[in-house]
């Protein structure tokens, strides 16, 4: 609760005086340094998975905005070894973050980083080929990152961004080991920015 306190003040502060775009991102990438303690037989989590998504951000010639986002990584508990226990798997997160970056006035229209972090939900789903262990867990989900916006025309450009995402609730799974998050990767992506 305390956190989400701190996301609506931020919020409620921002300027309303101050010019604001809307930013829609389309974006692909890779998901990558996962972990969980969900039983997953195949253990794929940790390794490199395809994840594309869309973002919209509205953000302001000041340092704050806002941003909502939905990721989709399919495959994400299936692994490489010849056994393929896994038959199907994936990880949605839909998330609302609050957007720090660096102001108009220093960067004007060249690379404006910033950093992002927010809340929403992750959504976690697998089924292997007996049907006996399948993944269908739903968690609240934090999200913290970082990137850089580079307009190459007053309406497009392009955007770098590697974010985490950490389930902030639910249960372990029956074979947790210690030290393991119940579910938690890295997102590495580039989109493509449509300014309006």
């Amino acid at each position: 609760m305390f956190r989400v306190a701190v996301v609506l003040a931020l919020l409620a502060v921002a300027p309303a005086t101050a010019s604001a775009d809307w930013l829609i991102t389309p974006f692909l990438g890779t998901a990558f340094g996962g972990e969980t303690t969900l039983l997953a037989l195949d253990n794929g989590a940790g390794q490199k998975k395809l994840t594309f998504g869309v973002g919209g951000m509205l953000l302001s010639d000041n340092i704050l905005g806002i941003e909502g986002s939905i990721g989709h990584t399919p495959k994400f508990f299936q692994g490489r070894s010849a056994a393929g226990l896994i038959q199907t798997s994936r990880v949605t997160t839909l998330t609302g973050s609050v957007v720090i970056a660096a102001p108009l006035a220093v960067t004007r229209e060249s690379l404006r980083p910033y950093i992002v972090g927010g809340l929403g939900l992750m959504q976690a789903r697998a089924s292997d080929k007996a049907g006996i262990f399948p993944i269908e867990k739903d968690f609240l989900v934090v999200d913290l990152g970082g990137g850089a916006i580079g307009l190459l025309s007053p309406r497009t450009g392009v955007q770098f961004e590697i974010r985490h995402f950490k389930a902030a609730s639910g249960a372990d799974g029956p074979l947790a080991r210690e030290g393991l998050s119940r579910l938690s990767f890295w997102r590495a992506s580039v989109g493509l920015v449509l300014r309006y």
